[in-house]
């Protein structure tokens, strides 16, 4: 502990704490409250809360995450749903003291209810103008998503072109074990964010030469510490690579991946980053602080957020 400094205290630091988001799944990230509002509407599907979200102290692995997603994707099935979930979301972010969210969302259609991709992206984006003009304390920018669950080298070029037309690219990388090849043909494209970034610097699927790329060009990791010890791609809190990135100084931003299923907020990934790897209040305010540098908005945007921590700073950390 920096000498002189206390924490102010504890839980309610953290959600005063002004945070940005900018690794966060629309359909992960619905509440327990909101699902009891879908599953109502869909009594037919006979889904239970136990369906949609991972309990205090359990573990699923990361196939039965995925397949906990099929099921919430039979709850969200109409644009409707999809603007419903979208403003519960974001104000649920708010709440939080977030104050910079990127929501993201692989664009979906449904027959039945004659839901499109284009619908579902307007819903998304209708949802985010209604909770601008009711005045909420959040700016929230939506990140196009694509399922990857294939080749990556089927999504080279497409991803190439997105580039090329000067779109910013945040792609998962290294999420799961010996997966050096894919995670090489990825880092080629250069991408601007990775999202977790697991085995990038274990033995089991990482390569310093990998490692030393990210580092070189201080690509910044949007890493989820709930997420990878609930989906047991991390063995423990301690064990998180947040610890080996931020002790490198590199480029690291907090994030809850999916708050719903994973039963966190962003507050508490704070938390636990804080007090698992023993920081600061002057160490969290900067983590936060420095987030603002790595969003897909102008510089301007960044400019703006940045006054509002300096405003805000005095009051969280009682200096």
């Amino acid at each position: 502990m920096e000498t002189g400094q206390q924490w102010p205290w504890k839980t309610d630091f953290y959600i005063q704490l002004p945070k940005v988001e900018l690794h966060a799944h629309l359909n992960g990230s619905i509440s327990s409250n909101t699902m009891k509002k879908l599953i109502a509407k869909k009594p037919h599907l006979k889904v239970n809360d136990h369906m949609t979200m991972i309990d205090k102290g359990k573990k699923w692995t990361l196939e039965e995450c995925f397949q906990m997603f099929q099921v919430i994707h039979q709850l969200t099935t109409s644009a409707e749903d999809v603007l419903m979930v979208t403003k519960d979301v974001i104000k649920e972010f708010a709440d939080d003291g977030v104050k910079y969210l990127e929501l993201r969302s692989t664009p979906r259609g449904e027959n039945a209810t004659g839901m499109t991709k284009k619908t579902y992206v307007e819903s998304i984006l209708e949802g985010i103008k209604q909770c601008k003009q009711e005045n909420l304390d959040i700016d929230v920018r939506y990140l196009m998503a694509i399922d990857r669950r294939g080749q990556a080298e089927d999504f080279l070029e497409p991803l190439l072109e997105a580039k090329k037309a000067g779109l910013k690219l945040a792609l998962h990388l290294a999420e799961g074990q010996n997966l050096l090849e894919e995670t090489e043909m990825l880092l080629g494209l250069l991408p601007d964010r990775i999202g977790h970034g697991t085995f990038l610097n274990s033995s089991e699927g990482g390569s310093l030469d990998q490692v030393d790329f990210v580092r070189q060009h201080r690509i910044p990791l949007e890493l989820c510490l709930t997420s990878n010890i609930k989906s047991q791609t991390v063995p423990s809190y301690e064990q998180h690579h947040f610890g080996f990135w931020f002790s490198a100084d590199h480029p690291s931003v907090i994030c809850t991946d999916d708050k719903g299923v994973f039963a966190t907020y962003l507050s508490q990934e704070y938390q636990l980053a804080a007090e698992t790897f023993n920081l600061t209040p002057s160490q969290v305010w900067d983590l936060s602080y420095e987030s603002i540098s790595y969003i897909f908005a102008s510089d301007n945007t960044k400019s703006e957020l940045r006054k509002r921590w300096n405003h805000l700073k005095p009051k969280v950390l009682h200096f």
